[in-house]
């Protein structure tokens, strides 16, 4: 399968269950053209001062890549800021956050798996 950027959906979300702010979700692709291999892929944009908020990760398990700006983010107790290219995974049954805590545009992928 070969998809254009046009033909990815994007998804707003603002103050709504687990985010505090604004993001914009662009999927990449869907679970459905993953053959149900995974539940999201994802790149996620997040712009200053929103966050999504700590939640657990029940019989999946999700990556973060950061892609622009500096993120802080929290896997279980651990508490951090990644930059491009740094990497978080956070396995089954265990819970993270991430915040854009600068005055700058942040981004990362996102892949949450089955």
């Amino acid at each position: 399968m070969i998809k254009d950027k046009k033909d990815i959906g994007i998804q707003v979300v603002e103050d709504s269950g687990n985010v505090a702010g604004r993001i914009e979700k662009n999927h990449i692709l869907t679970p459905g053209e993953m053959g149900g291999r995974a539940h999201m892929f994802a790149r996620i944009d997040i712009p200053a001062g929103s966050m999504i908020k700590d939640h657990a990760h029940v019989d999946d398990a999700e990556a973060y890549y950061i892609l622009e700006g500096d993120l802080t983010v929290t896997d279980n107790q651990e508490t951090r800021v990644l930059h491009p290219g740094d990497v978080m995974f956070t396995a089954d049954g265990n819970h993270h956050s991430i915040a854009n805590r600068t005055d700058k545009p942040g981004s990362f992928l996102a892949i949450i798996f089955k």
